[in-house]
């Protein structure tokens, strides 16, 4: 398959002191690398969630795969129509198109690496949900950057029922 874009001609290092954090409530989210520092071919964040805290609700990438790979506490998982608990070390790959959702386990943080492929320029994207997170903008903010990027919300009852309002902390929507 032929490709657009020159292949990387040189190696990219982010040190952890380097890249940006972006507070929430009950997260943390780093800002390791996007599609401009990659060329294109993936993008990486590094999301902290406080005990039981929301990560991203129900959405889907039209162009992206996206990995998670749990480094420490549990989360549970909207995976199309069906929730499941991943623990520490677990990993989950997400194709493009499938409705997915996260947040930590009720009584758990998580720590979660994320890598989507190929990559979007996203960072602008996660600035946004943070400017929502803090009251600076409405969430209604995001229905008209979903296109640009590949960030489309849709509708759960299996994630509404399991992730029941109240039970934990409304931290983001990151997607």
């Amino acid at each position: 398959m032929a490709s657009n874009t020159a292949p990387p001609t040189q190696a990219v290092i982010v040190r952890h002191g380097d890249a940006e954090q972006l507070e929430l409530p009950a997260a943390t989210f780093g800002l390791l690398a996007d599609s401009g520092t990659t060329q294109g071919a993936l993008g990486a964040n590094r999301l902290r969630l406080g005990t039981g805290a929301d990560g991203a609700t129900p959405h889907y990438h039209a162009c992206s795969w996206e990995l998670f790979y749990v480094v420490d506490g549990a989360m549970e998982f909207l995976l199309d129509d069906r929730v499941s608990v991943v623990e520490a070390g677990d990993l989950v790959l997400v194709p493009p198109r499938m409705p997915h959702a996260f947040g930590a386990a009720p009584g758990s943080t998580a720590d979660v690496l994320v890598v989507i492929a190929p990559g979007v320029a996203r960072f602008g994207y996660f600035r946004h949900l943070q400017r929502i997170a803090l009251g600076q903008e409405p969430a209604a903010s995001l229905a008209p950057v979903q296109d640009r990027y590949d960030v489309h919300f849709v509708d759960s009852g299996a994630w509404t029922t399991t992730r029941t309002p109240g039970r934990s902390t409304r931290a983001s929507t990151f997607g």
